[in-house]
């Protein structure tokens, strides 16, 4: 579970320092996904990214950061994610380093891999 993005060209990010240092480059389309290991990641959170990645336009970057494991990671990731509150799993997009999309745990929830990719291929779309 946790190589599934790293295995398909995400950056796992381990510290609150290597967070730091991704979110704070001011260039471009980032993605950061947290992880997790409950089902709705499992069956449509990880392969609807994957899916969205097929779109014409998309993240330059990917970064991933995995819920209950990289406490320190998922922690300092969640600051950029303010105003949000902590939700896992949830997928963030940053735009030239402002968060311009936050996809929910109840927005994952009950979706589809194909919803959860169309979504995101959209945004990349408006975003990119």
């Amino acid at each position: 579970m946790k190589r599934d993005l790293v295995d398909n060209g995400f950056t796992e990010l381990l510290t609150s320092e290597e967070v730091d240092k991704a979110l704070t480059d001011k260039e471009g389309l980032a993605m950061v996904v947290v992880n997790s290991v409950c089902g709705c990641a499992a069956g449509s959170m990880r392969p609807g990214v994957k899916l969205s990645l097929n779109n014409a336009k998309k993240p330059a970057k990917l970064y991933t950061v995995f819920a209950g494991v990289d406490r320190e990671a998922v922690e300092q990731a969640r600051k950029y994610f303010l105003p949000y509150p902590p939700s896992s799993p949830s997928i963030a997009l940053f735009k030239d380093g402002k968060l311009v999309h936050f996809i929910e745990r109840h927005h994952i929830e009950g979706r589809t891999a194909e919803m959860i990719g169309e979504h995101l291929a959209a945004a990349y779309d408006q975003f990119a």
